[in-house]
């Protein structure tokens, strides 16, 4: 499996690409994903969306992306549900731009759910609020996912609507174990391009 992202144009936030050859592609979070795209050279559809949380700079792109794909699948969970459907929750509003998503491209997962990528491939889901409700972590393979729940070297931001300092201790401590050995990719850019715990 292939993996590629880019550093989106709001607060070097991360968009990734997970591809096969001639399979279509998956995406964890949605920005710039026109020029990730471009940039790989992928010429494939975009069948579905993981979401690590419902914050603008990790939507964004979400209405260039269905409009274009309208049977694209975004995978989160419940509390994203509610942030996806309110542009003041998931902060588009504030950006000047206003995201309202709801319908049948939402598909709700939860602790311990296994999307389906590739034909041997699968993403499993972890519960880790703390910076909002809707935090997932996504383990694919060795493949650590962890959007803002743990970004290296940074301290989890709890002061949003939404945020909780205890939570968001205790998904960090459990995201360290599960790192530990496995290759991690934030939410937003670091000054490495990989790192491993």
């Amino acid at each position: 499996m292939t993996l590629s992202w880019v550093e989106n144009r709001v607060f070097s936030s991360r968009t990734y690409l997970l591809g096969l050859p001639g399979e279509a592609a998956w995406l964890v979070d949605c920005g710039c994903w026109e020029r990730l795209l471009a940039q790989t050279g992928r010429d494939v559809a975009v069948q579905g969306v993981l979401l690590t949380h419902a914050h603008y700079d990790h939507i964004y792109g979400l209405p260039t992306l269905l409009a274009r794909w309208p049977d694209c699948r975004i995978f989160t969970n419940i509390a994203g549900v509610a942030a996806l459907a309110s542009p003041k929750s998931n902060m588009s509003r504030y950006h000047e731009d206003p995201i309202t998503i709801t319908g049948e491209n939402l598909v709700v997962v939860g602790e311990g759910g296994r999307i389906p990528l590739f034909p041997g491939v699968e993403a499993e889901v972890f519960e880790t609020p703390g910076h909002h409700p809707s935090c997932l972590t996504f383990r694919v393979g060795e493949r650590l996912f962890t959007g803002d729940a743990f970004i290296p070297g940074e301290k989890v931001v709890t002061t949003l609507p939404g945020g909780d300092k205890v939570l968001a201790a205790d998904s960090l401590s459990r995201i360290l174990k599960m790192a530990e050995g496995r290759e991690l990719y934030p939410g937003h850019e670091l000054r490495k391009t990989k790192s491993t715990i």
